[in-house]
């Protein structure tokens, strides 16, 4: 199985490169399964059901998220409802709206379990995600090979241990929340496909997706300025991961930064009557 994961899409313009570029880079590289982080896909903060609906069309199968999941109260009654496509954090307190994992069935019958944690280390004071990912993990594996890992943390330190701790019982673990993509993308020692992070969907002009001028001001005087999306230097950040669909055992993992300025990059350039069918995003 070929599994595609696109990091931390970013407001308007992560929504327009990905609207874009997602069949193509399906096309090229044949994937089979594709699963994207959308925390911050409404304006930097937080989803819609508009938006999640939206980003489906484009062609995801399953949406993770992370800590800004929960800057929209609207989106609540829709994390429910669409609880085997779009996760929250597993280790969310109990009673929180949503589900934090799902079993995924492809058109071909191949299933893939999806698991979605968020880091404690500089985060917040969340039910353990090492503890968490055990009971998701034992809950999985008599129903499925093929498990894919979210890990939305802060510090490389703890998606690191968490490298470790599941390898071998999951298929892939990205890492998400820096928005800055790390050159360290490996199998571990018992197969487990790992990145640190893969980085941000959207404008890489300013500070992590925002404007630079209003971080700047809030880190000059210590006074809250409103952040707003980036609109320049836009680029796709995604891995793909190749899996044994028998043994769940990862064989490769290759990590993409597609740059975008409106115009496909030649290598992804389809033809017509394939292109019309994507959507573009408003």
């Amino acid at each position: 199985m070929r599994i595609l994961f696109i990091s931390d899409i970013m407001g308007r313009p992560g929504r327009w490169a990905l609207s874009q570029l997602l069949k193509p880079v399906k096309l090229k590289h044949e994937i089979d399964f594709t699963v994207a982080n959308v925390e911050n896909a409404a304006g930097g903060f937080g989803l819609t059901k508009p938006i999640s609906q939206k980003i489906f069309s484009y062609g995801v199968d399953v949406q993770t998220s992370g800590n800004h999941i929960w800057d929209r109260n609207e989106i609540f009654p829709y994390l429910d409802f669409a609880r085997d496509r779009v996760l929250r954090p597993a280790n969310s307190p109990s009673g929180s709206p949503g589900y934090g994992s799902c079993i995924y069935e492809l058109k071909d019958g191949r299933k893939v379990g999806v698991i979605n944690i968020e880091g404690r280390v500089f985060g917040r004071n969340i039910d353990c995600p090492f503890r968490t990912v055990d009971g998701e993990l034992r809950l999985m594996r008599d129903q499925v090979k093929v498990i894919f890992v979210d890990f939305h943390a802060e510090t490389t330190s703890e998606k690191g241990a968490m490298a470790h701790y599941i390898d071998g019982r999951a298929s892939v673990l990205v890492g998400t929340h820096t928005h800055v993509q790390t050159a360290d993308e490996r199998i571990m020692p018992k197969g487990t496909a790992f990145i640190t992070d893969v980085g941000m969907t959207g404008a890489h002009s300013g500070v992590i997706g925002m404007n630079a001028e209003p971080v700047l001001a809030r880190f000059l005087t210590g006074i809250s300025h409103r952040f707003t999306v980036a609109s320049d230097d836009v680029k796709m950040n995604a891995i793909i991961a190749e899996v044994d669909d028998e043994t769940g055992t990862a064989n490769s993992i290759e990590r993409l930064q597609i740059d975008f300025d409106g115009h496909l990059p030649d290598e992804y350039v389809i033809e017509r009557g394939d292109a019309e069918e994507n959507g573009s995003d408003t």
